[in-house]
């Protein structure tokens, strides 16, 4: 490996550590109280050199939301292509973002519970390329085939994808932050709900 290999290589590590940290310090402080000061003691660098990759909190902020929605549409891909009953897919991918989101509680609570305008308003979502519409338009194309093939009812496409979104995010939420219930067992709930959710709007 040459030098400037090199070079790229240890910017895209250190790149990496600046996210890891930032998300984490998004976890335990939230939005208000994140600071590039705060960030820069944790990892031990100046702020000035932080600011070499990221522009603010908002911007570091983004690049967190976009790796997990990338994890997301990369599953979404690698399922489709590996399954093609789109009824199948869709229960392999709504049991993904489940396993994803509760094995990675701390990057789950940064994307949607940090800010709730990280990606601006709802129209400019809609008009960004960004890796999360991506995944919105992903999952939207595999609901409408399920509904023209006959998987599931016919229905607004939108609406549907945010119906089993929101279960799942629901489910997903309750047992990061549940601390003081006894909860039953993650999978048995992920299966009896993904169940209900394809009978229930089944064609």
């Amino acid at each position: 490996m040459g030098l400037k290999e090199r070079r790229i290589q240890h910017k895209e590590q250190f790149r990496a550590e600046i996210l890891a940290a930032a998300r984490e310090l998004f976890s335990q402080e939230g939005y208000s109280q994140f600071s590039m000061r705060k960030l820069a003691a944790r990892i031990e660098h100046s702020p000035t050199t932080i600011y070499l990759y990221f522009r603010d909190k908002d911007d570091l902020l983004f690049y967190i939301c976009e790796e997990l929605y990338a994890a997301f549409l990369k599953a979404v891909v690698e399922i489709r292509q590996a399954e093609p009953d789109p009824g199948e897919a869709l229960r392999l991918i709504l049991h993904q973002y489940i396993r994803f989101g509760v094995s990675h509680p701390e990057q789950y609570k940064t994307v949607f519970f940090t800010s709730p305008v990280v990606y601006g308003s709802p129209d400019s979502f809609m008009t960004k390329d960004t890796i999360a519409l991506r995944s919105y338009r992903a999952f939207l194309d595999l609901i409408s085939e399920c509904i023209q093939c006959g998987v599931l009812q016919k229905n607004d496409c939108n609406m549907l994808a945010m119906v089993f979104w929101s279960a799942m995010h629901g489910l997903v939420t309750s047992i990061i932050f549940t601390r003081d219930f006894p909860m039953p067992d993650i999978t048995l709930m992920a299966d009896t709900l993904i169940d209900g959710l394809l009978k229930g709007h089944a064609a």
